[in-house]
């Protein structure tokens, strides 16, 4: 057997780390008169990751929440939680599947404590993003990819 049939599956974390983060209340102290807090929550997520160096990846989830109250944005949060992650011996699609759905679901809780957390220290309510799951994402988005793949025509000679 060559080595790389012999070669097992090997899926482990490195390193988990906060890469980049932010907090902006452009409308304080203002916005703390409001007597009734009913806002409006916009969450963007997105995902990527990069190879490193061999079977070693780096995936960041980056999570952007705009709050805002009477048409004026209370606070936007963006938080890219990373981490280094081994994954060796899979097929590319394996592959692509731990680094897109399953880092992603290692990643997100501690995003979520960070942006709970950043927004209580910014003076509003702790907001607790709810759980995400980025199985059906990547689904979705593995199947939007073959919808918008260019039909081929097959051609004989």
């Amino acid at each position: 057997m060559s080595e790389k049939e012999t070669t097992e599956n090997l899926f482990s974390i490195q390193k988990l780390y906060v890469k980049d983060i932010s907090f902006e209340s452009p409308v304080s102290p203002g916005v703390f008169s409001f007597k009734k807090w009913e806002p409006k929550i916009d969450l963007n997520l997105n995902n990527a990751h990069k190879l490193i160096s061999e079977n070693l990846y780096e995936a960041v989830l980056t999570i952007t929440v705009t709050v805002k109250h009477d048409n004026k944005t209370a606070f936007l949060v963006e938080v890219q939680q990373a981490g280094i992650f081994t994954v060796a011996g899979f097929k590319q699609q394996d592959r692509n599947y731990i680094l897109a759905s399953q880092c992603m679901n290692i990643l997100f809780p501690y995003a979520r404590e960070v942006i709970s957390d950043l927004t209580a220290r910014g003076g509003f309510p702790p907001l607790i993003l709810s759980p995400v799951n980025f199985d059906a994402l990547y689904q979705q988005h593995t199947q939007q990819q073959k919808e918008n793949e260019p039909e081929t025509e097959e051609v004989k000679h």
